[in-house]
């Protein structure tokens, strides 16, 4: 008889796994909070999406080589944020592209806006650029950095290419052999520049407005030979940026890799324009 009772409750058991009275229940108030989340949960957006163009850009585009410093002559508060002259990924395996991005859209757009609003109901606001550096040991803090981020980032991103590399021919070329002695001696004193550069800073090539003499330098933070801070003064050709947000996600801490990779990047054509508008805009550009 027990026997038989036994048989009879596994045949039920079995009967009701079956039918699935004994499988697991969904967990009703869970997946309607699941739900809930997902329907909630905002869309992820892009960073290259949020990379749009100023419409009333002209004078500052990028992409037209030796333009960049008659741009630079409208009131302040007139200048626009320049939209990029290629890709975010054209510069690679250089320079990434996440860093593009976010060197581009972030960090410079930032020195834009807060340039802009430092000036924005002050007399800088009908300034130049440049007479705005001239004066820049009397002027605030935030006007030195973000006025000098947003302008050294425009001729950086302006100096390089795709489709550069090598070296420079014509004038510029000249003028190179004659004040460092040949190519190679210049940039083994502009790799020195920026390599050395302790903590955040540029190299630069410039021209000596007296003298008018190339000459390397580096300068601090976001300032450049322009400002009046400057022991020596001058009218920047081609920058490179050594601060960590311009190569370490690709290089981390070797700079000195990044510097090296710079070269093949350098857009010559744009550098020997800046170089001969120094002779059109010196008398504007230093008083």
């Amino acid at each position: 008889m027990r026997n038989l009772i036994s048989s009879f409750v596994v045949l039920t058991v079995a009967l009701l796994i079956t039918s699935g009275s004994f499988a697991q229940q969904p967990d009703t108030k869970k997946g309607e909070a699941k739900k809930a989340q997902t329907q909630t949960k905002p869309a992820v957006v892009p960073l290259s999406t949020t990379v749009k163009p100023a419409a009333d850009v002209t004078a500052l585009q990028p992409e037209k080589a030796g333009k960049l410093y008659g741009g630079w002559m409208l009131p302040a508060a007139k200048l626009s944020f320049p939209r990029l002259p290629y890709d975010l990924d054209a510069l690679e395996p250089v320079i990434d592209k996440l860093t593009v991005e976010i060197h581009y859209d972030r960090h410079h757009r930032a020195y834009y806006n807060n340039f802009i609003k430092a000036v924005t109901g002050t007399e800088m606001e009908n300034m130049s650029i440049f007479e705005i550096f001239s004066k820049m040991s009397e002027l605030p803090v935030p006007v030195r950095n973000n006025g000098g981020g947003f302008f050294n980032h425009v001729l950086y991103w302006n100096n390089l290419s795709p489709k550069g590399g090598g070296e420079p021919g014509g004038e510029l070329a000249e003028a190179i052999t004659k004040y460092f002695g040949s190519f190679e001696a210049f940039r083994a004193k502009f790799d020195e520049a920026a390599k050395t550069r302790f903590g955040s800073g540029w190299a630069w090539l410039s021209i000596d407005p007296e003298k008018g003499e190339l000459f390397v330098s580096s300068t601090a933070n976001q300032d450049n030979p322009l400002m009046n801070t400057e022991s020596r003064r001058g009218f920047p050709i081609l920058g490179i940026d050594v601060w960590e947000h311009a190569y370490y996600l690709r290089y981390q801490n070797k700079r000195a890799d990044y510097v090296e990779s710079f070269w093949k990047i350098v857009n010559w054509q744009d550098v020997e324009a800046n170089y001969k508008q120094f002779y059109e805009m010196k008398d504007k550009l230093f008083r």
